[in-house]
C-alpha cells in the first residue's frame, strides 16, 4: 500500500452499541449546509478545544473510527488501519515516536547513543512495567523486533527494521540493548519510531483475548469490528491517563461518525471530510480540530517511460499546475499549497526553495522543446482517497489551457495502490506523515520497493548513503538539501498540496493536540485527553 497513512477500509458502516432510536435521532440532526469556513480549530465561542480549565480525572471517552470488520486484531505488529494504530498506542509503547516535525522522540528508550561510525547504537530503556507488573527489559525489545522481522510474516514495520542485524544485536544489561546495523545509519531513531514497531512481552501469545502491554491503558474487552474498551493503567511510566476508560467504536461511514458525535453517542470522531468540517465549524455543537500537514497530495509521473522520461515534460507539468486552485477545489480549502517536495514543515525540509507558480507560457515552451506540443496522457485516479477524483478533473482542465489533453481513468478502490506502482504513466497519489529520510529511502532509491515515480539514480543513492553516514546534523541537513533541490528541479512527484486531517470532538473534550500530524506521537493521545 502506497498511501502510507493508515487508511480505513471502504466497507459499509457498522455501529453496534448505539441504540437504533438514538442513532436515527442523530442522523436527523446532521443536516449539512453550505456554511462559510470558520477559524481553524476553534470552538463556537472562540475557545480552543485543546485547552479549557484544569485537567480532571474520570469518565469514559467514546471514540469512533473506521474499522476493518471481523478480521480486526489487537496485535500491534499487524496494525494497518487508523483504528488499529490508535488501539495499539493505547495498549503498547514503542522505543521512540515522531514529534510534530517528524523527528524521533524518546518513549520507552530513555536515551540512545551511536558509535563513531554510526553502525552500532546503544539504547538504554527507562524504568517501565507491563500491565502484569513485569519490568520492560532488553529481552522484550529484542523479542519484539525479531518477531517483526520474521521472514514468514508480513508485519508492517519489517521494512523499517531492515537496517538492523538482529542476529548480532544483543542485550548488554537488563535495560540496555546494543543494536548492530548492517551499514551506517544516522537516522536509526526513525527505525525505533517506525509505524508498528511496538514492544511486546517476550512471552506474549494471545493478543486478542487479553493482551498485555506497557501502554497507558490496559485491556478490558474487544469485539472485532465492533468495539474495544481499555481502562487506565495507573503505573504507566509517563503518568496515568486522566480518563477512567476509553472505548473505541466502529463506524465505517463518515456520516455515521458525525451523526453519533452530534447525537452525543461518542465524544470523538476520527477523519471528517472538509465539507463536514465547514458545515459544523464554529456552530457551537462540536469542536473541529485540524491536524496540519498530515497528507501530501500529488500527481506521480513515471520518470522512466514516455513522456515523462524527458525532464522537460516533467518541468512543464510542474508549471501547468495551479496549486491554489487544486487545494481550493479538491480539498475544499482544507490544506495548503505544496512545492513539489514531500514533508512541508518536517525536519530537513528545504523551505528555502522558491514557491513554484503556474506558468502556462513557459510550460508550452518546454513542451515544444520536447516535441510534445500535442501531448495526450492518461491520468489514473480513484475514489480510494478524498479529493482524488476532484484533483484529476481540475488538473485536466488546467492542462487543457497548456495544450495538453489529459484523459482521466478511474481505477478500483480495492487495487488502486498496487495498480499504480508499476502501471500507467501519471496518477493521483498521497502520503501520510513520515520523516523525509523515510520518504527518500522507501520511495526514491534505486532499490526502494514503493518507488512509484521509478526515480532511479545511482548518484542520488550515493547522496543518501552520504547523509546516513554524516554524524553532524547540520552537515546531514545540507546533503538532504542537495537531494531536495534536485527533486524540485527534475523529480517525478508534482506535490500540489498538503491536506489537513480533521477530527471532531464533543465540546466537553479537552487535551486534543492540534500540532500533531496523523500517525505522530500526539495524534490519538487519549492518555492526555480529559472530559470537562
Amino acid at each position: 500500500m502506497h498511501d502510507d497513512r493508515v487508511s480505513p477500509l471502504p466497507s459499509g458502516s457498522r455501529f453496534p452499541g448505539l441504540r437504533r432510536r438514538g442513532f436515527l435521532a442523530a442522523t436527523g440532526a446532521a443536516t449539512l449546509g453550505a456554511f462559510p469556513l470558520a477559524a481553524c480549530g476553534g470552538s463556537g465561542d472562540g475557545g480552543d478545544p485543546r485547552t479549557g480549565g484544569t485537567p480532571r480525572r474520570g469518565g469514559r471517552l467514546r471514540a469512533a473510527f473506521a474499522g476493518g470488520g471481523a478480521s480486526e486484531t489487537l496485535d500491534p505488529h499487524r496494525a494497518n488501519l487508523f483504528a488499529d494504530a490508535a488501539r495499539a498506542k493505547a495498549l503498547f509503547d514503542k522505543l521512540a515516536d515522531y514529534g510534530p516535525g517528524l523527528a524521533a522522540r524518546p518513549r520507552l528508550a530513555e536515551r540512545w547513543e551511536p558509535n563513531g561510525t554510526l553502525d552500532r547504537w546503544q539504547v538504554t530503556l527507562r524504568e517501565a512495567v507491563f500491565h502484569d507488573g513485569r519490568p520492560v527489559t532488553a529481552e522484550d525489545v529484542l523479542h519484539s523486533y525479531r518477531r517483526i522481522a520474521d521472514p514468514r510474516e508480513a508485519f508492517r514495520a519489517k521494512a523499517s527494521l531492515e537496517p538492523v542485524d538482529l542476529d548480532a544485536s544483543r542485550a548488554t544489561g537488563p535495560r540496555s540493548v546494543e543494536f548492530v546495523l548492517k551499514r551506517p545509519t544516522a537516522e536509526f531513531p526513525n527505525v525505533m519510531a517506525a509505524f508498528g514497531a511496538y514492544i511486546v512481552p517476550a512471552h506474549a501469545g494471545d493478543f486478542d483475548g487479553g493482551p498485555v502491554g506497557s501502554g497507558p491503558f490496559r485491556f478490558v474487552s474487544f469485539a472485532p469490528g465492533r468495539s474495544a474498551v481499555f481502562r487506565r493503567f495507573d503505573d504507566h511510566w509517563d503518568g496515568a491517563p486522566y480518563l477512567d476508560e476509553v472505548e473505541f467504536v466502529v463506524a465505517n461511514e463518515e456520516s455515521a461518525r458525525v451523526n453519533a458525535l452530534l447525537g452525543g453517542q461518542v465524544e470523538y470522531a476520527h477523519e471528517l471530510n472538509p465539507t463536514t468540517a465547514r458545515a459544523h465549524e464554529g456552530k457551537g455543537q462540536i469542536d473541529v480540530v485540524r491536524l496540519r500537514n498530515s497528507a501530501m497530495q500529488a500527481f506521480c509521473m513515471k520518470t522512466d517511460r514516455p513522456p515523462f522520461d524527458d525532464v522537460r515534460v516533467r518541468r512543464a507539468f510542474f508549471l501547468i499546475a495551479d496549486r491554489e486552485e487544486l487545494v481550493d477545489a479538491a480539498l475544499s480549502g482544507a490544506g495548503e499549497t505544496g512545492n513539489d517536495l514531500f514533508g512541508k514543515g518536517y525536519e530537513y525540509y528545504a523551505d528555502g526553495l522558491p514557491q513554484r507558480e503556474q506558468d502556462l507560457e513557459q510550460a508550452r515552451f518546454l513542451l515544444r522543446r520536447a516535441g510534445a506540443e500535442d501531448l495526450r496522457v492518461t491520468l489514473d485516479t480513484s475514489a480510494v482517497a478524498a479529493g482524488f477524483t476532484e484533483a484529476a478533473s481540475v488538473f485536466r482542465d488546467q492542462a487543457k489551457r497548456a495544450g495538453v489533453t489529459v484523459d482521466v481513468r478511474m481505477g478500483s478502490k480495492d487495487s488502486y495502490w498496487s495498480d499504480i506502482l508499476d502501471g500507467g504513466t501519471l496518477c493521483c497519489y498521497r502520503s501520510g506523515a513520515m520523516p523525509i529520510e523515510s520518504h527518500i529511502s522507501q520511495r526514491l532509491l534505486t532499490g526502494s520497493t514503493t518507488n512509484a515515480t521509478h526515480w532511479r539514480h545511482r548518484d542520488f543513492d550515493a547522496l543518501y548513503r552520504q547523509a546516513q553516514s554524516t554524524r553532524d546534523t547540520k552537515d546531514r541537513a545540507a546533503v538532504y538539501g542537495r537531494m531536495q533541490r534536485r527533486l524540485h528541479a527534475e523529480g517525478g512527484f508534482l506535490v500540489w498540496g498538503f491536506a489537513d486531517w480533521i477530527i471532531g470532538t464533543a465540546r466537553t473534550v479537552r487535551g486534543v493536540e492540534a500540532n500533531a500530524p496523523a500517525n505522530t506521537l500526539d495524534w490519538a493521545r487519549f492518555d492526555k485527553v480529559w472530559l470537562a
